[in-house]
């Protein structure tokens, strides 16, 4: 199969430890030489000028499946000129009483172009297969839905 890395570095930079005082920013670095700046999310402290992790879950979760839905779609045929998502996660207390992102709403609109247009049930049956063989909705618990665009 293969493997993927990421390298996440963080420095304290002489900053006073105190929970409300220490720095949350951090860097991911990547094996391709990409670097995203990173930090907790604005309610925990973070900056808001950086990627915080739950919306990188997020963004991840709905770029397996445009990915997928991509492929499948290109497979079958039908030409993709467009898709854009708008993406929505909810932090929320699970079953256990932990916080947790328990579901992501995926709201993608789809342009197509060329003479094989999909109809209702070809975009049922692809988004239904995305999500099925979607690497990263595989690999989590939270509900992933696949809802109207906004």
């Amino acid at each position: 199969m293969s493997e993927h890395k990421a390298n996440v570095e963080c420095a304290r930079n002489g900053t006073d430890f105190g929970y409300k005082n220490y720095s949350r920013d951090h860097v991911w670095r990547f094996d391709n030489g990409i670097e995203v700046l990173g930090s907790a999310a604005r309610a925990y402290l973070g900056n808001p000028q950086r990627v915080d992790p739950e919306s990188a879950f997020v963004a991840a979760l709905s770029s397996c499946h445009m990915l997928t839905f991509l492929a499948l779609a290109s497979n079958k045929g039908f030409a993709v000129d467009g898709y854009e998502d708008n993406a929505v996660g909810f932090l929320e207390k699970n079953a256990n009483g932990k916080l947790a992102m328990t579901r992501v709403d995926l709201h993608p609109e789809i342009a197509f172009s060329g003479v094989t247009q999909p109809t209702q049930a070809d975009l049922d049956w692809l988004h239904d297969k995305a999500h099925r063989e979607c690497f990263i909705a595989n690999s989590v618990t939270t509900q992933v839905r696949v809802l109207p665009a906004k």
